[in-house]
């Protein structure tokens, strides 16, 4: 239905709302029927409809209006804050926003009694929290699988080049020596130096720890994990203890840092190295 308006278009106002009835109840919102009539006068718009109804269509469903009810009815039946919050799945200053006006439930619990129910609450999302952590690192643990002698290479050069010592220009070394206190880093090296051949016998070890710790326990700890005579390990290297600046790891799990040394490693040295620059460069091709 196409309108063409003379320059008093308006004048002719009941055979516009004749019109404009006629598009509502067909079910029209109002802006198709502005642009059916050309009417662009919103007063004038809603005169022409004035008592229809808008189409069911046009009517948007308001949520807050239903979140409010939902949250009215429990906080009357005496709800906390947490308990509709965790129920509707919303904030808690969307629960305050609608039942704030509502008088507050009466305390049910002593003091006591809500710390400790809070207390268990944080327990559990803890354990939740632990849970969610130890899936992924399964996952990750999962996903890697085992590892060719390439990614034990390359994963090893790496390493060392992280955790090992470094010549320097001013202080021409080339030892290979590495210390760490992670247990399986020391694992992954000793796996690597098997990779290339290195000899047991050409490796020393040596203890670091500090002296008020279990130094014997840490002694026998490092040489079960290494597999290795006691007479392959040198003197324990003691670090003096300033409990002013004492570490946090010196409990029962300390064990201090294994150092293991490779006897005539200036060949070994000079291939990590330049395996490590080769690795710079393919990253750099890589990108």
């Amino acid at each position: 239905m196409r309108v063409t308006h003379a320059p008093g278009k308006y004048a002719d106002f009941e055979s516009l709302r004749e019109q404009a009835v006629a598009l509502r109840r067909a079910g029209h919102s109002l802006r198709q029927i502005r642009d059916e009539l050309k009417i662009y006068n919103n007063d004038i718009l809603n005169q022409l409809v004035k008592g229809e109804p808008p189409p069911a269509w046009t009517k948007r469903p308001n949520a807050k209006d239903d979140l409010r009810e939902k949250a009215r009815e429990p906080r009357l039946q005496g709800w906390t804050y947490d308990q509709i919050e965790a129920e509707l799945g919303c904030s808690r200053s969307s629960v305050s926003l609608r039942v704030r006006d509502l008088p507050k439930p009466e305390r049910k619990r002593t003091p006591e009694e809500a710390a400790a129910i809070a207390r268990r609450g944080w327990e559990a999302k803890l354990r939740i929290r632990d849970e969610e952590r130890q899936r992924t690192k399964e996952a990750a643990r999962q996903a890697i699988g085992g590892l060719s002698a390439r990614e034990l290479f390359l994963v090893g050069v790496g390493l060392y080049w992280a955790e090992g010592s470094k010549d320097k220009p001013y202080d021409r070394r080339e030892n290979v020596t590495f210390v760490n206190s992670d247990p399986g880093m020391i694992k992954v090296f000793l796996a690597w130096l098997d990779l290339l051949g290195v000899e047991r016998k050409r490796l020393r070890f040596t203890v670091m720890i500090h002296e008020n710790a279990d130094v014997a326990g840490a002694e026998q700890y490092w040489a079960e994990l290494v597999h290795a005579d006691r007479s392959a390990f040198n003197k324990t290297t003691l670090k003096r203890h300033n409990p002013k600046t004492a570490r946090k790891n010196v409990g029962d799990s300390y064990r201090g840092c294994l150092v293991i040394k490779v006897l005539k490693g200036a060949d070994l040295y000079r291939r990590i190295e330049g395996s490590w620059y080769g690795i710079v460069l393919g990253a750099d091709s890589a990108t």
